[in-house]
Order: C-alpha cells, then structure tokens, then sequence
C-alpha cells in the first residue's frame, strides 16, 4: 500500500503566510474564504534535499513560473512576485532549520470577500515546508486503471495546478488503496492514457522512451522535464511523446512514474499484470541514479537547477 503522508508528517515551526513568516499554530484562514468553498487555488510541490549541512531545493524556479501559469489560466493574480517567493521559501527553509529532506508547498487561494461564483476575492498566499520522504516505494509499485477519467481540456483547465482538479486525483488515489494497489493510472475522456493521480507516466519499449504529449490530457511535469532531459543528454535514448493506449501498458518493458513526490517510481504490475520481469527495468534504474545525483547538485551541467540553503 501507498504510504500515508499524514503519519510522516512533523509539523514545522514556522510557515510563510500572506508575506511575513508565522508560527504554525497562527497560520491561519477563515472558514469562509471563496477557495474552500470552490476550489479556487493554484499551488506546487517542491523538493529540498539536505546534503553537507545545506537543504537542496530542486528547480524552485520552475516551479514558481509554473505556479503563476496556472493563476493565470484562473482569472488569479498572486500579489506577489516570482522573485519574492522565491526569497520567501530560503527564508521559511532556513528558520525552519530543516536538516533532513523537505516538501515545500507554495499556495495561493481567494479569500475573504463576496461569496458568489463571479467573485475575484483578494489573493491569500501561503508557503508550507515540512520533513518528507520517499511517497512511493522506490524498489516498485502496484497499480490499477481507475475507473475515474481525466476531463477533457475543454471542460476546465486541466493544465493548471489547481485545487479544484485534485478532487479527482483523491478519488482514483483512494479507490486505489481500497482495492489493495499503491497508485492509480487515470485514462483520458478517450480511453488514452494520461497519467498518474500525482505523476506523469513513462513507458519503455524496445529501448525508447514514450510518455503521454503535453497539452493532450497531462500536467506539464517538471520532473517529466527532468527525465526527458537525462534521456536524450545524458543516456542518448530516444524520447518519443504520443498518446499511449491501455494495453501498451501491460506489454511494456519497463513503466515508471515521475513527480515531485514521487520522484522516479518504477511500476512492476498493472491490473494484476507484470510489467517486464515484475522488477524495477535497468533503464527505470538507470535514471532513477542520475536524477539523484541531479537534485544534489552532483552533476554540473544541471548544476543552475539547485538552489542551495545554508542550515545554521
């Protein structure tokens, strides 16, 4: 079974909130702000890594870029810029004195205000880090198809990080975990695959790589990014993006997961089906090593993606 977050969670001392820094107990909303009743937030999850007495925070920037992309898809401007909150989450991590991996989650919501569904309410943000480790095992996962499908992108925008869209991740997540698998793998409105319910899905076949295009029915993973790029630069595979059927899947050589969270999470059954030899594939193995020693900053060519924070 997928691990509970809650039951590795050690609340922090101090949160990010509405521009100044906080202590946990006071970061605090009311119960009437629009993004509780409608869903009408964006936000992001980061990973910091701590290594030699520094937290590493994994491609912060592109995380903050994305996070305005999908306030921007909502009709939402966060009072704030890129370069503040950048600044915002060295802060949090540095008084926090976190010295072991972290997940940052940058988060802006309508508040307080009208109550109606045509309210811009004004923009609340917030910045959450907390101690966190491996979501997903990494040695292999079971999966299952959800019956729950992604929307089609002209129904709402599935592009963006949005709260709102998560309902339907919670739902095939838990559905998941009552039928005894670690993760759920959602089809799109027209039975292609699209993606996990917190990651995006590769599959290996004949030593290429193939993954679900962007803008078809996906989130625009970082992480995605991340594996493309150690592919083609790193291991010379090819990388082909095109829709993905079902049963591609079952007969795939190797399959993994990538995300934030999750990281590089390789998949060894579906549907009560092997994948490959039912153990993490050499390719899956292979990447898994070099996204490691990315997010570390060990690898200097990827070196500009890592910011590094000092821990007293």
């Amino acid at each position: 079974m997928a691990k509970n977050l809650e039951n590795q969670i050690v609340w922090p001392r101090y949160v990010w909130l509405n521009g100044a820094i906080v202590e946990w107990g006071n970061a605090k909303v009311h119960v009437f702000v629009h993004g509780l009743h409608y869903g009408t937030g964006v936000f992001e999850g980061i990973r910091g890594y701590y290594d030699s007495g520094a937290i590493k925070i994994f491609r912060l920037e592109d995380h903050m870029k994305r996070l305005y992309r999908s306030a921007k898809m909502i009709y939402m401007e966060i009072p704030y810029t890129i370069e503040q909150l950048i600044e915002a989450v060295k802060e949090l991590v540095q008084v926090n004195g976190f010295k072991s991996d972290i997940y940052i989650r940058p988060i802006a919501f309508r508040g307080l205000g009208s109550f109606g569904l045509r309210a811009r309410n004004p923009v609340e943000t917030a910045i959450i880090a907390i101690e966190f480790g491996k979501y997903l095992k990494p040695d292999g996962i079971r999966c299952m198809i959800s019956s729950w499908r992604k929307p089609s992108g002209d129904s709402f925008p599935i592009e963006a990080k949005a709260t709102a869209n998560y309902l339907l991740y919670h739902l095939s997540s838990l559905e998941a975990a009552n039928h005894g698998y670690d993760e759920a793998i959602l089809l799109d409105a027209e039975g292609y695959v699209s993606e996990g319910s917190g990651e995006n899905i590769f599959i290996v076949k004949n030593g290429v790589l193939i993954t679900p295009p962007v803008y078809s029915s996906i989130l625009e993973g970082i992480t995605r990014d991340t594996v493309i790029r150690i592919a083609r630069e790193m291991l010379g595979v090819e990388v082909f993006e095109r829709r993905i059927r079902r049963a591609e899947l079952y007969v795939a050589d190797e399959i993994f997961l990538t995300g934030t969270a999750a990281e590089i999470a390789p998949v060894i059954e579906i549907d009560g089906r092997p994948i490959g030899s039912g153990k993490a594939g050499e390719l899956t193995k292979k990447i898994q090593e070099l996204y490691q020693q990315i997010v570390l900053g060990k690898i200097e060519r990827y070196r500009k993606w890592v910011v590094e924070v000092s821990i007293p």
